[in-house]
């Protein structure tokens, strides 16, 4: 691990700290991690139930994904095709922080290489690339994936960052 990879981590894991204590939450295990940052599980004192709690490490990943997940709850929508979309629960500005429920497969998340109301513009040739490639991720369920993006994208949700971990289908 790169020196500023970690003090990137130290940074993000001391502001979820912050998050989880200002709501009285008790972190759990680590979901995930990934290009935009790290996914804890959470709970809270006052409540029953688990909710993930995601700590970004840029801005503009944050708002893109806060903004399709505020899509996502005015048109009330928490499944796409069979698959369980997390709820947002509460986001923090100035944290860069996003709470939602857990889901479990099925399941489509992970928004932060998301874009709203615009694809990203990638030529031609980029596009064709990444289409054999998801083909080859996906397998059979690739004609799944892609009426799930193409729901997505009747509600101006385009999804970039398309791979197993954020599109699965069984455990």
């Amino acid at each position: 691990m790169g020196l500023s990879l970690l003090i990137e981590n130290t940074e993000l894991l001391a502001r979820i700290r912050e998050y989880a204590n200002r709501n009285g939450l008790t972190l759990g295990d680590r979901l995930g991690a990934g290009v935009q940052g790290i996914v804890f599980n959470a709970k809270s004192q006052a409540e029953e139930g688990r909710l993930a709690i995601k700590v970004h490490d840029r801005e503009a990943a944050y708002i893109r994904e806060r903004d399709v997940y505020l899509r996502l709850r005015e048109l009330g929508i928490l499944e796409i095709r069979g698959c369980a979309v997390p709820e947002l629960l509460s986001y923090d500005d100035e944290m860069w922080i996003i709470a939602m429920t857990v889901v479990k497969r099925p399941f489509v998340l992970d928004f932060g290489g998301a874009y709203l109301d615009q694809p990203p513009d990638f030529s031609e040739e980029a596009i064709s690339d990444w289409l054999a490639a998801k083909q080859e991720q996906f397998g059979e369920h690739w004609p799944k994936v892609q009426t799930i993006l193409r729901d997505l994208e009747v509600h101006g949700i385009f999804v970039e960052d398309v791979n197993p971990n954020n599109i699965s289908f069984h455990d």
